[in-house]
């Protein structure tokens, strides 16, 4: 909603539309920044009872308030508007990380996959109903669906700190066992892959799908073509979180940035609308076992009391790679020739790079299996 919104909202507070790909960029800087921030913030709040879960209903309370206020404050109001989404894009971190070192901290580890398998089933629902949304919310005046939004996000929120205080005894005994840093060594190659996983997602999905399916399907299509990553996404959720409880989760990211290479290939040389289509339901599962099975290992790399550090580590690079492509479209590189003429083969680039870094972690020992 507020990638569809901005450009409308932006020119009702006077700020140009050739600025707004440039606020994007912003906010992909300040995710970056204080997703970590929020990480490491939530590992020092899980010490004590219920302090995480509060810190996560007033970040999250601010954030909805200065998201539902957006619209609002929109005529006329350049800085304040700016301000606004500063604030929003600030403590939005506090559902991205936190929840996650939730889980960490008071679910049974082998629980682990199946629990980030269903986080991340709402994300593939979210994407794939992007494109109908879009369509029914064009003429929907912006006020009502941020309004219903933040509200809704907020009383999900509660949900979150009661959950937190409903489980007392494992957090107390949590909060009283030392805490050793996780192994940085880990965490750095484990982020390397995962920014070049991301690099990946964000060409193949941004700038290479649409283009793909208009080589044999009409611009109105789309609307039913585009969905197809987002559902080979959802339906993987549990088969990944099966293979990852089994075999772990950097093999599994391996195994699914391999599947995920072999299809942006397959789409790249595709000849027919047909193979497209398959392929493009394939990539999307791939991606669901890289996604599921990272969100799996941040939690065992920071089992050690860095849950948050890990975790929030990783979304700050993945909002980093969504940053650089966003510089990419923002600045017309995509348009020089030779960068059009690789970004059809960047995503498997990309992926079998990031698959050849974490086949190389689990060889040298680096990592474990499980």
């Amino acid at each position: 909603m507020y990638v569809l919104y901005l450009p409308l909202l932006a020119a009702e507070a006077g700020i140009e539309r050739a600025l707004v790909p440039w606020i994007l960029v912003m906010d992909q800087l300040i995710f970056a920044a204080c997703d970590w921030a929020a990480g490491l913030g939530a590992d020092r709040a899980s010490r004590l009872v219920g302090r995480l879960g509060r810190m996560v209903v007033i970040g999250t309370a601010v954030s909805c308030v200065a998201f539902l206020v957006l619209p609002f404050a929109a005529p006329g109001n350049k800085w304040i508007f700016v301000a606004l989404i500063v604030v929003w894009s600030a403590t939005s971190s506090a559902l991205r990380a936190p929840p996650l070192v939730l889980l960490g901290r008071h679910a049974p580890k082998p629980s682990h996959p199946f629990l980030a398998s269903l986080l991340l089933f709402g994300m593939g629902v979210a994407g794939a109903t992007s494109p109908y949304l879009t369509t029914l919310l064009r003429d929907v005046d912006a006020r009502v669906p941020f309004v219903l939004a933040s509200l809704s996000l907020l009383a999900v929120t509660f949900v979150l700190a009661w959950a937190e205080r409903a489980m007392p005894r494992q957090a107390e005994k949590i909060a009283k066992v030392e805490k050793p840093e996780a192994d940085l060594s880990t965490i750095v190659w484990f982020l390397l892959a995962v920014m070049l996983l991301g690099i990946g997602f964000q060409v193949h999905v941004s700038l290479n799908a649409a283009p793909m399916f208009l080589r044999f399907a009409e611009a109105s299509s789309l609307e039913n073509l585009m969905p197809l990553f987002w559902l080979g996404f959802s339906v993987v959720m549990v088969p990944a979180s099966w293979l990852t409880k089994i075999w772990g989760g950097p093999l599994v990211m391996a195994l699914g940035a391999v599947i995920g290479a072999a299809s942006a290939f397959i789409i790249a040389a595709a000849t027919g609308l047909d193979a497209v289509i398959a392929a493009q339901l394939v990539a999307g599962a791939g991606w669901g076992c890289v996604l599921m099975s990272a969100v799996t290992a941040a939690l065992a790399f920071g089992h050690t009391g860095a849950e948050g550090k890990v975790t929030g580590a990783m979304f700050s690079a993945l909002a980093l790679m969504a940053c650089a492509r966003i510089v990419l479209v923002a600045t017309q590189t995509v348009k020089d020739t030779d960068v059009a003429a690789f970004l059809p083969w960047a995503p498997t680039s990309a992926w079998l790079l990031a698959a050849i870094v974490l086949l190389c972690m689990l060889a040298t020992g680096r990592v474990r299996t499980a």
